[in-house]
């Protein structure tokens, strides 16, 4: 017995505990909760910020505690740390900065880079550089935000596509990065990002592949940098191409939706680009993204499926046991956090607000954003820009480049098909 519960003592597991506690004071008492300010200029975002900085203080005291290491130190680094994350946070919720689709993890990455090359960090900060405690954290917050009854609303032709972009161009994506010399694990984490959704699924794979922050770092720079251009690049081809080919308005806004939803790597930047081409493109477009997202999890069980049995002899077949010990625990809280929220909010579990109505998972969006700021930060005080700047980083920045190209034809073809020529003919 006492065998079986030490199991429990590690990071995921504990990540997973905490994580429960966090996304239950979200579902329960949302409108208690504190939110991220957008400014400093009132006493009630000075009043949110103290809160969810001892939130994260709690977050990061009851993990520390249960995994017996030291707390000396802890506060005071984590209030640069945080501090630091605010920055980064204020910085992109400004309406200019926010209206280009840069999110708050770009900025928090740029600032951790800029203190630690700039500058030296001192031994006081690094105890709460956490990079990896926080990131789990927000991937296990961010399950709750993936709801199934989103993903339904695409109905068979939706999840179809999801399916088949997902497939094809994470296969294409990886086998690419392999034949230009990227490292396996890196090229799963970009592979990941082209394929499904940005950020979050980079995070995910790269907590599942164990691969290096600093390429993380990289990886996820390049999608923020890229969906830039992408914002206005979209909905401009959709209306040069998609007029010619459909004869029926409402059917180019759907294949333009589809096709924006499929191929920019970031929820913000999907939302901003289809917005620019109608209204009915938006809808379609965030449903397909949101259908996308739900296989985050599908994709990490199967790259943790397959790093799990990979080096064992080959006169001894994978077990079960195998998979399980080395499978990422904090997956399986990611996986029962999207059901969870997702049976509540079919049956109306979560609190209403003032006005009556149901409470969505903002909150435990707004916690993820939070967890995965801070341990942006953490990666970019943890990397030297000299260490990143390799022929292997150009080999990644070619193999996305590459990879997002294709993405952005293969997902015309399909979209094209499906709600151009498939989504019609089934009335």
């Amino acid at each position: 017995m006492k065998k079986w519960l030490s199991q429990f003592k590690t990071e995921d597991w504990v990540v997973v505990a905490v994580s429960a506690v966090l996304l239950a004071l979200a579902a329960l008492i949302p409108n208690y909760l504190p939110r991220i300010p957008k400014d400093l200029l009132s006493f009630e975002n000075w009043q949110n910020t103290l809160y969810l900085f001892i939130i994260v203080l709690g977050a990061l005291y009851i993990g520390w505690l249960m995994l017996g290491k030291p707390l000396k130190g802890l506060f005071v680094s984590l209030i640069a740390v945080f501090s630091v994350s605010l920055v980064a946070q204020i910085v992109a919720a400004i309406p200019q900065v926010s209206y280009y689709g840069f999110e708050s993890v770009f900025f928090s990455v740029i600032f951790g880079l800029l203190i630690r090359n700039l500058f030296h960090v001192p031994a006081w900060m690094k105890p709460a550089i956490q990079s990896e405690y926080f990131i789990k954290i927000g991937v296990v917050c961010l399950g709750a935000t993936i709801l199934f009854s989103d993903v339904m609303k695409s109905g068979t032709i939706g999840l179809l596509q999801a399916f088949l972009v997902v497939s094809i161009v994470w296969f294409f994506a990886y086998n690419v990065s392999r034949r230009l010399g990227v490292e396996q694990r890196s090229a799963m984490i970009l592979s990941s990002g082209v394929s499904i959704c940005g950020v979050s699924a980079c995070i995910t794979a790269a907590r599942v592949a164990g691969g290096d922050d600093r390429k993380l770092s990289y990886i996820v720079s390049l999608v923020l940098i890229i969906v830039v251009p992408m914002i206005y690049l979209m909905p401009w081809l959709a209306g040069l191409i998609l007029p010619h080919l459909f004869d029926d308005p409402k059917i180019v806004q759907e294949v333009t939706g589809a096709w924006i939803g499929g191929t920019i790597d970031t929820t913000s930047g999907v939302a901003a680009s289809s917005a620019i081409a109608s209204e009915l493109s938006n809808q379609h477009a965030m449903i397909i993204k949101g259908a996308q997202n739900v296989l985050i999890g599908l994709v990490a069980f199967f790259i943790a499926l397959y790093l799990s049995t990979r080096g064992e002899k080959s006169d001894n077949a994978p077990s079960l046991h195998i998979v399980w010990e080395k499978f990422p625990k904090f997956i399986i809280g990611f996986v029962v956090a999207s059901l969870v929220f997702s049976i509540c909010q079919v049956n109306e579990v979560f609190h209403l607000n003032a006005k009556g109505k149901l409470v969505e998972p903002g909150v435990a969006k707004m916690f993820s954003s939070l967890f995965f700021s801070l341990a942006f930060v953490c990666v970019g005080l943890e990397t030297r820009l000299k260490d990143i700047i390799s022929r292997e980083n150009r080999n990644l920045m070619w193999s996305f480049l590459t990879a997002q190209t294709f993405n952005i034809i293969v997902t015309f073809i399909i979209a094209c098909v499906l709600f151009g020529i498939v989504k019609p003919m089934w009335g």
